[in-house]
């Protein structure tokens, strides 16, 4: 029930529905009801048996009352017969029942209506909030959940909690709504046989109930499933160059096949359960109308009941009209759980608090202008400790470079910088001030950053060299591709700048991705620049025009430049040499060659020479 009204609160402001969602389904059942309580007349002409109705001398003063509502009707009633006979009687109750029956749909039509909007406003908030949250998350969060079960949640579960709990909402609500209102009714006619209806209630909600905890546990088991089975066809459509090259393609199908079968098994045993509710549901209120009509009929035969025989078969009409709410809630209680787990399942995200984010008190970061510094920086992933005790001066202007072994820490210390991650200990401090006190926004705004791996998105040239500085002008995307070494492959191409690229820059060769990516920086001019081995997947052409490219960037810039290749970083102010999270070296190239016995200078040698392996 909490991760139910946590659903409904996405439909917030209530106010805009609510009221006239309740209104208009009331005045449904009302004339829902009225067309069933109009056989009672009816069947009074047809027997005969008009003369014994209690009729008032008066019409009625208003009360919201059953006894007005019955009152009303009966004097009116009996003026039609006094003056038309049974006939008009009989066309009277005819009308009245059209009538009826009409403004009975056009309320159901207006409540459907609203819960059209409402159904599109929660899924359309829900799906907001959670990728409001994903895009807040810190990139810690991305390294231990996969991609695929991400992607569940936004499309699979989130549709599964518009089919399974939005689209019961109206049954949620108008089903008991409905079914109290019948009782009421019932209530009024007959006290004695109300009651007995009532004896096989419990038990039938007590069987449902337990039928409604199985669903909830299989349909855990399902969403979990299907989240597994996105992410081996995501790793399937990312990786199909290296199946086909391994000749895995047996291999990735037995993975898939074996979480489809899990699928299949537990969407059937879900099935299964919730096909039950509703059949169970209806054979228990079948008994009870039966019950009912031999228990009712005995009272009637032996002169026991206040129902005339009109009044009994329209009681069991309506009775057994009860049955349609009963089951439908009975079938929309097995239909929502699968609905509840995929809503835990996408509220589980929407409850993960970043844990980079802005203080209350975080100031905007000034424009650089001095230095930036790590000081005794230290972090960790969890227990594992990545960074010691790092001290680090960039000069503005200046150029500093890591390089060292692999897991030395490396990318994780640039990822500092940003606020990507923020430090276990120590600090990074930009002009004095600590980063951790500025707002995520204005410390980014002042970076460029340039990875290996280019990330490129399904647009145009123009819109990716463009990307979130769409005030730039034309002559500004030409002239940052001209500093990348761009503007030539560009206008090549059979659309020039508004040539699509596909999917993560699909159509490019690595080089040209990756002087898009450079020249993306280019044109957000930002003072401090990330170069995260920037060249290290290019071929020798595309590393020199890369190279060029950078070396444009660079100038007059603050630069942090992460390489393996040592010839790449050669020109850095500094070079700073990290190993096992540690600083083992620093100095400039030929400061680091001359000591003999220094990380740095195995592996230059390693690099440079012939036979690294002899």
């Amino acid at each position: 029930m909490k991760t139910y009204l946590r659903i409904l609160q996405f439909a917030r402001p209530w106010a805009d529905f609510l009221p006239l969602y309740l209104l208009y389904t009331i005045l449904g059942i009302f004339f829902g009801i009225g067309n069933l309580a109009l056989v009672i007349p009816m069947l009074n002409v047809l027997f005969e048996t008009t003369s014994k109705l209690a009729v008032p001398e008066h019409l009625p003063a208003f009360a919201p009352t059953l006894d007005y509502v019955t009152g009303t009707f009966n004097y009116f009633f009996a003026q039609i017969i006094a003056q038309h006979g049974k006939l008009g009687a009989l066309l009277f109750v005819c009308l009245v029942l059209i009538t009826s029956v009409f403004f009975s749909n056009v309320f159901r039509y207006l409540s459907l209506r609203i819960a059209a909007r409402v159904r599109a406003r929660v899924i359309r908030n829900m799906r907001r909030t959670l990728y409001n949250r994903v895009i807040q998350l810190q990139l810690g969060f991305f390294a231990t959940e996969r991609k695929g079960d991400l992607m569940s949640r936004f499309t699979n579960d989130v549709q599964e909690v518009e089919i399974s709990v939005v689209n019961t909402l109206q049954a949620v609500v108008r089903d008991p709504l409905t079914i109290v209102g019948y009782f009421v009714v019932l209530f009024y006619m007959s006290v004695k046989l109300t009651l007995f209806t009532l004896i096989l209630l419990p038990l039938s909600g007590g069987i449902i109930a337990g039928l409604a905890k199985r669903l909830r546990n299989q349909a855990k088991t399902s969403q979990s499933t299907l989240g597994s089975m996105l992410s081996v066809i995501d790793e399937t459509l990312g990786g199909m160059r290296v199946i086909k090259a391994f000749n895995a393609q047996e291999y990735i199908k037995e993975k898939f096949e074996q979480q489809n079968d899990q699928y299949a098994q537990a969407s059937r045993r879900i099935d299964n359960i919730r096909d039950l509710a509703s059949p169970f549901s209806e054979f228990a209120g079948v008994l009870v109308v039966a019950g009912l009509l031999y228990f009712g009929g005995t009272l009637i035969l032996g002169g026991n009941s206040d129902l005339q025989a009109a009044s009994f078969i329209a009681y069991i009409i309506m009775f057994s009209q009860v049955l349609t709410p009963a089951k439908s809630l009975s079938a929309s209680f097995g239909n929502i759980q699968r609905g509840l787990v995929a809503g835990e399942r996408v509220l589980s995200i929407i409850d993960v608090e970043p844990t980079v984010r802005d203080t209350p008190d975080a100031q905007v970061l000034p424009p650089f202008q001095h230095q930036i510094e790590l000081r005794n920086l230290q972090f960790s992933y969890g227990d594992n400790v990545v960074l010691h005790d790092i001290n680090l001066t960039i000069e503005k202007g200046k150029t500093v470079a890591l390089v060292g072994p692999s897991g030395g820490g490396k990318s994780t210390l640039a990822d500092l910088v940003p606020r990507f991650y923020d430090p276990t200990a120590g600090q990074i401090l930009i002009d004095g001030h600590d980063l951790r006190g500025a707002t995520i926004h204005s410390v980014r705004d002042q970076m460029g950053i340039v990875t290996q791996e280019s990330i490129l998105f399904n647009d145009t040239i123009f819109n990716n060299i463009r990307f979130n500085q769409t005030d730039a002008t034309e002559e500004e995307v030409v002239r940052a591709a001209q500093i990348a070494n761009a503007h030539d492959f560009i206008t090549a191409t059979p659309e020039g700048y508004q040539t699509l690229i596909g999917d993560r820059g699909a159509r490019l060769s690595g080089g040209q991705r990756q002087r898009l990516s450079i020249a993306r920086a280019v044109l957000r001019n930002p003072p401090i620049l990330i170069l995260d081995e920037a060249t290290s997947a290019l071929d020798t052409e595309s590393e020199k025009l890369v190279q060029e490219a950078l070396m444009r960037l660079m100038q007059s810039r603050t630069s942090l430049v992460i390489a393996h290749r040592l010839s790449t970083v050669q020109h850095a102010d500094e070079i700073v040499v990290l190993q096992h999270g540690r600083i083992v070296e620093r100095g400039t190239h030929e400061e680091l060659l001359r000591n003999e016995n220094g990380l740095y200078k195995r592996l230059s040698l390693l690099q440079t020479s012939p036979n690294p392996l002899q």
